[in-house]
């Protein structure tokens, strides 16, 4: 049984369907669920390509930041209402999504990683890549995909 899930976030319907099933298992297993969300710094190269300056990229990375982390908390609280049992914590992190996952893995000794699989097909799957097949194939420990 896991004793350390990581659940990687974009706060979409997919990772909030993740996880739901995050929960059941922590219910069971007394697992503490470590929430974490990247923001993506291949996003930031839209800043260069038009011409942001330094001042309204320190704007937007802060705002970003602060929104990401109520975000989590706003999760985190959610979960525990209704899990008392159920320990949980939250992280925000800025770097390639799949770097920052493998990162926190170690990090904090997960055991499982509870991850949404968004379900792109064909070219938009190649084309897009996929850090749920990312982490499949790189975890070190078990990986649960939630097809949604």
């Amino acid at each position: 049984m896991p004793s350390n899930i990581l659940v990687p976030t974009d706060f979409s319907n997919y990772s909030a369907y993740a996880l739901k099933h995050a929960v059941q298992v922590a219910n069971k297993s007394r697992a503490k669920i470590h929430l974490l969300h990247v923001i993506d710094e291949g996003l930031w190269q839209c800043a260069v390509d038009y011409r942001l300056s330094n001042a309204v990229m320190r704007q937007i990375a802060e705002e970003n930041l602060k929104m990401s982390t109520e975000k989590l908390q706003q999760e985190a609280d959610r979960i525990s209402e209704t899990n008392a049992d159920v320990e949980i914590s939250y992280n925000v992190k800025q770097g390639i999504p799949y770097n920052e996952i493998m990162n926190v893995q170690e990090e904090k000794k997960i055991d499982l990683i509870v991850i949404a699989s968004h379900g792109k097909t064909g070219m938009q799957k190649h084309l897009i890549g996929s850090v749920a097949e990312k982490v499949l194939r790189g975890a070190k420990c078990d990986v649960l995909l939630v097809r949604a």
